[in-house]
């Protein structure tokens, strides 16, 4: 070897060795992103799997625990204030039975379904605050871990706290720490906006001005504003430069792997409430998603909609009983790639430790060869599983390990040329 071509050599073996070391997570993952970025850890209602949904305690233990964005489901008092919950139904998630009567229930027709409980825009921000939420889903509180300032503080939260925990955690940590807040409901919180003497919009207008003054109107902001309904979306797109995203819903998982639609969970609400017949389907395919890139900059389709499993009889976890976590992977469905080629991010929805493993036992696996295969973004309910699953499927590949090895054994070899 030439000493030109020794140094030539030398040199392209510290730069493949010095790249490979320091890249994050040793970690020289080449990421199917749309954009080649790692994907994004989305705390689903903060930590839900450890705190109260929606709460500040939840929110700072998934920051605390790796979250990358925090995100807040909106409704509105009857008051016209943004606060966090799930949906405008109070029942399931707070003490409000135990504080009020049964007098302040209400009988309302939500996304087609009748429905009887305590809603959120019936009750003054004043009267909210006096709640507690409570943990969901048979979970308990673990009061063990993770350990945040907050811990004890299980009222509901305004857009306005959560958007102050935000920006005052990245000061902490040093690392920007955004926010998904998602419209609840948007055809529903129209109609009764307007008996509170509000706007048909108007759940919509603050929520772009309340994000504006805090963050800007610029899509660079840490912020993406996500609905399962399509024309708040466009309507928004013509008022934001924020990021949005248009979410995917369906009824289950049919045994042969398609996506089971039944009404309300068959078609976007507010097209469904126009007698329009666009599914949710439909907006995951190559047509759809190039409409969807009209006025969104992202999909965020219930993960089944990007793997197919298939429920084929067969006991692959071996514990004697069939559930959702022996169906076969065959595979992607494609949807990945097609809203890739459309332009848009990929943000799924929702992984978690004690439900929901189609194919998977392991939820750190299930999120890992999410990650692997292209997603932008994983919501999950335990973040530290999610930002574990980061880490696992940036481990590098052995072709990667070989070039690594490669590089550190030139190193060892070649001398520099004498002078």
């Amino acid at each position: 070897m030439t000493p030109i071509r020794s140094s030539l050599a030398l040199a392209a073996g510290i730069t493949a060795a010095i790249t490979l070391l320091a890249t994050p997570a040793a970690r020289a993952t080449t990421w199917n992103t749309l954009d080649g970025a790692a994907p994004l850890v989305i705390g689903h209602r903060g930590a839900s799997g450890y705190r109260p949904e929606h709460t500040l305690a939840s929110y700072a233990a998934a920051i605390q625990l790796g979250a990358n964005y925090i995100e807040p489901d909106l409704v509105l008092t009857r008051d016209g204030v943004l606060i966090a919950r799930h949906e405008p139904v109070l029942d399931g998630t707070t003490d409000v039975a135990s504080k009020f009567g049964a007098d302040r229930m209400r009988t309302r027709m939500l996304d087609g379904v009748q429905t009887t409980a305590y809603f959120a825009d019936t009750f003054t921000l004043a009267e909210i605050k006096t709640l507690q939420a409570v943990q969901t889903r048979g979970r308990l509180v673990d009061d063990t871990r993770n350990i945040t300032p907050f811990d004890n503080d299980s009222t509901i939260p305004t857009l306005d706290e959560v958007i102050a925990l935000a920006k005052a955690q990245s000061l902490a940590t040093g690392r920007t720490i955004g926010i998904y807040p998602e419209v609840k409901h948007s055809t529903y919180s129209a109609k009764y906006a307007q008996e509170n003497g509000f706007s048909a919009t108007y759940f919509e207008d603050t929520l772009v001005s309340t994000l504006h003054a805090a963050y800007g109107n610029t899509s660079a902001a840490p912020v993406f504003i996500q609905s399962f309904e399509v024309n708040n979306l466009q309507y928004l797109n013509t008022r934001t430069d924020i990021k949005l995203v248009q979410l995917v819903d369906a009824d289950d998982v049919n045994a042969d792997g398609s996506m089971s639609l039944v009404a309300p969970f068959d078609r976007p609400y507010d097209q469904a409430a126009r007698n329009r017949t666009l599914t949710f389907a439909d907006l995951v395919s190559d047509v759809g998603l190039r409409m969807v890139a009209t006025y969104a900059d992202a999909i965020g389709p219930w993960k089944p909609y990007l793997v197919k499993t298939v429920a084929d009889g067969v006991d692959r976890t071996g514990d004697g009983s069939l559930t959702i976590h022996d169906r076969r992977v065959d595979g992607s469905t494609g949807v990945i790639e097609a809203a890739h080629a459309a332009g848009l991010l990929v943000h799924t929805w929702t992984f978690r430790n004690d439900a929901s493993g189609y194919g998977f036992a392991d939820p750190q696996a299930e999120m890992a060869y999410y990650m692997k295969l292209g997603v932008d973004g994983v919501f999950t309910d335990f973040p530290d599983t999610g930002v574990a699953a980061l880490q696992a499927a940036a481990v590098p590949e052995p072709q990667t390990w070989a070039m690594l090895v490669g590089g550190l054994a030139l190193l060892g070899t070649l001398r520099p040329r004498r002078r």
